[in-house]
Parts: C-alpha cells; structure tokens; sequence
C-alpha cells in the first residue's frame, strides 16, 4: 500500500508464483482498485488459465503474448474472454522476438488497450513503436 501512496504505480506484473493463486486473488481484491495486477506467467495467454484467474479473481488484467499460445485464433480466443470479464488486456511480444510488426496491427485491431514492447533500443522493438506511428498517420487521414 505504501508504494501506491508514494509512487505512480499503475501495474504490477507477477507478483506471486504462477500456483499462487491465494495469494494472487487476496493481493487483487486489496491493491486492483488501484491498478493492474497483470497476470503473465500466471495465465499464459491460455484461455483456461485466464478462465480460472477470473474465477478466483486473481487479476484484472491479462498480458497476451501471441507466440505464446500458439496461433492466433487462440490469441484472439484469449482477448475476447479477458473482454468479455471485464479484464484488461496487454498485448505484448516475447523477448528474442523477430522484427516483424504485426503485434502492433493486433493491438489497434482488438480490444486491448495497452501494448508492451520494451524500451526503444532494439530493432525488434523500434519495428513495433514504427508501426503503430504508420497505423496512426493512416487513421488520422481517414478520421480528419
């Protein structure tokens, strides 16, 4: 609680073992009003996990890693039930990913609200936040 009062603290991503599931829903029930409590090895962008995390109320938001599940049909499987319950959801990449910026195409598409790429110093990261730049010029062309 301390932290929250002293620092801008607007998410805190694993807390506790991915089988800690008391803990994490005791930590969501008194610190989530005041954040996310962003689940990622606890949920691993399976559905069933994300299903069981809203069940006990262990998180109120899910981090989604595409490759993490393995196609994106389930990706979007995985979004739509963290929509669907309410949860945030943050699309992210794995480290030692490719340049490839698709992720960015993912985030404007769906209904996630936030993306994780890391900082910009690598060229797996710069393609993302470059991509999301080219995302905008077109829809402020379109929008104005």
């Amino acid at each position: 609680m301390e932290w929250y009062k002293k620092y801008s603290v607007i998410s805190v991503e694993d807390p506790f073992d991915q089988e800690a599931w008391d803990s994490w829903s005791k930590f969501t029930q008194e610190y989530g009003k005041m954040g996310m409590v962003v689940g990622d090895d606890l949920l691993t962008t399976n559905v069933e996990r994300i299903k069981m995390g809203i069940e006990k109320k262990a998180i109120n938001t899910v981090l989604i890693k595409p490759n993490q599940i393995g196609t994106i049909s389930e990706t979007l499987q995985a979004i739509r039930v963290a929509e669907d319950n309410g949860l945030n959801s943050i699309i992210s990449h794995r480290s030692g990913e490719t340049n490839d910026s698709f992720i960015a195409d993912l985030v404007v598409g769906t209904p996630s609200k936030f993306a994780k790429f890391g900082g910009l110093n690598r060229g797996e990261r710069l393609s993302k936040y470059n991509r999301l730049l080219e995302i905008e010029k077109t829809l402020t062309k379109i929008l104005t």
